[in-house]
């Protein structure tokens, strides 16, 4: 055994210790342990051996706790409940009713489906805790293939080797133009109409399918896009839009609550489609916890 492990004495003297310490008095102590009243003396005389210290002192009428002792008692409460906690606790992180989960979204999913699987998650399995981060689609691969990430919710355009994903949301996107835009009293827009228009994306190497996507639907309606940023998170592009920096893409869920600098208008023709998915590793088998939050997210895309 290592060394830090050896113990000159056993869990045992520890509970005998405690319940003698509680009670100060011998007999009573060794009728709530079940043991012989002379077997409980020598398992005390044994620990203040090992400890090389008086932890009772003991007269014909009484029993007190030794400075030594108090020290000690203090010590081995906290240490005796957390041990008689741990049975239970691994039942529930066996169970699913206790875990830890790594999870990471985009901009869309914490815009559209994800406060909903969020709230009725936590209303399902309390004792869960979910360590939530903004990140890109191809940084969530990639810890996601790494075993970094336990489950993210992402945009993928290709085949994802060694994940399982399940789709939540798939919408021809719309465009966001400030408030004040020429074009803003239209009800229905072409990508032709914006041909003057910059727009605000976001770094290729965030999203290349989707953002070559948007390439392509330009190069359709015959227009050479005027991009003028390209900045991430997603609501940084927002803000440049609200700013009348230009305009941006997005999806008819996501626009459901939006300031009033800025306004929603539905894409006609040619125009760049968003798909969200919920993504994990499909080996090893998903632990209990993990279990529990695909099972909450993947029902989200039924309701």
């Amino acid at each position: 055994m290592p060394r830090e492990y050896q113990y000159p004495f056993e869990l045992r003297h520890l509970v005998y210790f405690r319940e003698v310490a509680r009670r100060l008095h011998f007999r009573e102590a060794a009728e709530s342990l079940a043991i012989a009243q002379p077997a409980l003396s020598r398992q005390i005389a044994q620990l203040e051996s090992a400890l090389g210290v008086k932890l009772l002192l003991r007269t014909r009428r009484s029993v007190e706790v030794t400075p030594a002792g108090q020290a000690l008692l203090d010590r081995v409460e906290p240490l005796l409940r957390s041990l008689a906690r741990v049975p239970a606790e691994l039942r529930a992180l066996a169970d699913g009713q206790r875990g830890h989960v790594r999870v990471a979204f985009t901009g869309l999913a914490m815009a559209t489906v994800l406060p909903a699987i969020l709230r009725e998650f936590h209303r399902l399995h309390p004792g869960i805790k979910l360590e939530l981060s903004e990140s890109p689609t191809s940084a969530q691969l990639t810890a996601l293939q790494a075993g970094d990430l336990a489950c993210g919710f992402f945009h993928p355009d290709a085949p994802t080797p060694g994940l399982k994903t399940h789709l939540l949301l798939r919408e021809k996107n719309g465009v966001l133009l400030p408030a004040g835009h020429a074009l803003a009293r239209r009800r229905q827009l072409r990508l032709r109409d914006l041909a003057t228009t910059p727009f605000v994306l976001f770094p290729r190497t965030h999203n290349p399918g989707f953002y070559d996507r948007v390439l392509a639907s330009f190069a359709t309606a015959g227009v050479t896009p005027a991009i003028a940023e390209e900045v991430w998170p997603r609501a940084n592009g927002i803000g440049l839009v609200r700013a009348g920096v230009g305009a941006t893409f997005m999806s008819p869920s996501e626009a459901k609550h939006l300031p009033p600098e800025v306004i929603f208008r539905p894409l006609s023709g040619p125009a760049p489609e968003s798909r969200l998915v919920v993504g994990w590793r499909s080996e090893p088998a998903p632990e209990p916890a993990l279990a529990a939050f695909i099972a909450v997210a993947t029902a989200a895309a039924h309701r």
